[in-house]
């Protein structure tokens, strides 16, 4: 219930909700004020567009259509959908967003839509904007696990071709084709691309717009640098690595601050080579035997500054001509979006990028969806029950997880299946569960992207 800051004696009883206070002798007729009344502010708590048939910031989000061939439709809202399910002139196809396929012939009638995203290394912003509203929008996260996926592939084939006696040499026959990606890239970037894809399945898409950056890393890295110091780099001069870390830190250890006296340097990963770290000179630091050994046994890393990575500046260095070779888009940059931003007040976000980067201006904005990547088929090498050679789990269970499932009328998410994929585990916000297949009763799969 609506409450007010004071009692008035002089509000009817069965009058709506106003934004001033209201007064008995304000209806009177041919009286043009009230003289020598104070009347209390009673403005109200919520929402000022609940009476008054303006648009809210936020609304539900809207249901996608499909034609009766499966071609993308404008959207429409819950109640229509809700009435076109429950006449049969449309069922359910998809879910998150919730898709809705006609059953009957409809019209083509379609407005403008226009899809911006919001390029990035971790996160991808994605926004579809019209005229009047913004239909879909929300980020998706990369979750970067190449790397150690390829280390763990590259552990079990050694150790397989170690137990032959002669192998025959394959290492000249590979070659590299012009369009060639680091496997860890190209998997971001076809993210982007199948999130794309998505989109345009779901919405009658007319135009799409993506930010890109051109970043110099030499710059980042040493904003003075310029002319031959390109070609030199930062190690010119030196003999090694080793020798321009030591003269780097004047031969102090980074841990206790003092010279090496009589003992001796190591140098230390900052980040793991196994979390991710490389040899490069920003990534090492010296320290003494003694502190290292130290360091590891009490778990001091916190205390090692760490250095700045530019794995996202070199990611948008790779893939911004592709964008538009693959989507057939037009491209922005960040400057640009910064500044459409702060014209329009909105906090920094991904989503907000993207709507900026759509066109968007003054629209109706929607509740966003949070999606992760999804590794949708895992390459699984165990051993056989018996103990024999090692073999390759090449069957994919039904129920992967992520997926969505309703069990004794309840939903929840798959964690994890068990016994060759006849029990599942499953959970939501109050328990989890260990039920057999049998008992499902239905269930959504999410492929390479799931809702969070």
């Amino acid at each position: 219930m609506q409450q007010l800051q004071a009692k008035l004696k002089n509000v009817p009883v069965d009058a709506s909700q106003v934004h001033c206070s209201t007064s008995s002798a304000l209806n009177k007729e041919e009286i043009p004020s009230v003289q020598d009344k104070v009347l209390t502010c009673n403005n109200l708590d919520g929402n000022p567009l609940q009476h008054t048939g303006g648009r809210n910031h936020k609304v539900s989000a809207v249901v996608c259509v499909r034609s009766i061939s499966g071609v993308p439709l404008m959207p429409t809202d819950e109640r229509w959908a809700r009435i076109l399910l429950k006449s049969g002139r449309a069922k359910i196809v998809g879910h998150h967003p919730l898709v809705v396929q006609m059953l009957v012939p409809t019209g083509s009638n379609k407005q403008k839509i226009e899809l911006g995203i919001d390029s990035g290394y971790k996160m991808v912003g994605f926004s579809c904007v019209s005229r009047v509203a913004e239909l879909v929008s929300g980020e998706l996260e990369l979750d970067k696990k190449t790397k150690k996926r390829l280390a763990e592939r590259e552990m079990y084939r050694r150790g397989r071709r170690n137990k032959l006696w002669y192998r025959k040499p394959r290492w000249g026959n590979r070659t590299k084709s012009s369009d060639w990606l680091p496997p860890s890239v190209e998997r971001s970037y076809n993210a982007h691309l199948i999130l794309a894809k998505k989109l345009y399945g779901l919405l009658p898409i007319s135009s799409i717009s993506v930010e890109v950056g051109n970043f110099d890393t030499q710059k980042l890295i040493n904003p003075d640098i310029e002319g031959t110091e390109y070609q030199q780099g930062n190690q010119y001069g030196f003999a090694n690595v080793q020798a321009f870390v030591i003269a780097r830190e004047k031969a102090h250890c980074q841990l206790c601050g003092k010279e090496k006296g009589t003992d001796v340097w190591r140098f230390h990963h900052i980040i793991g080579r196994k979390d991710g770290g490389t040899d490069r000179p920003d990534n090492i630091c010296l320290l003494h035997a003694k502190c290292h050994e130290k360091l590891h046994k009490k778990h001091l890393e916190g205390k090692i500054k760490k250095s700045k990575e530019y794995k996202e500046s070199t990611f948008m260095n790779i893939v911004k001509n592709r964008f538009v070779k693959d989507l057939g888009c037009e491209t922005t940059y960040g400057y640009i979006t910064f500044h459409m931003r702060k014209e329009l007040g909105l906090e920094k976000s991904h989503i907000n990028d993207a709507f900026v980067i759509a066109g968007g201006t003054n629209q109706t904005r929607c509740q966003p969806i949070h999606l992760v990547q999804k590794h949708k088929n895992n390459r699984v090498i165990q051993l056989n029950r018996k103990g024999f050679a090692p073999s390759i789990r090449k069957q994919r269970y039904a129920y992967q997880p992520h997926d969505l499932v309703r069990v004794k009328g309840e939903i929840f998410e798959v964690v994890g299946v068990h016994c060759y994929g006849k029990q599942v585990i499953v959970k939501n916000s109050r328990t989890k569960l260990d039920v057999p297949v049998r008992n499902i009763q239905w269930a959504f799969h999410f492929n390479s992207m799931a809702s969070k």
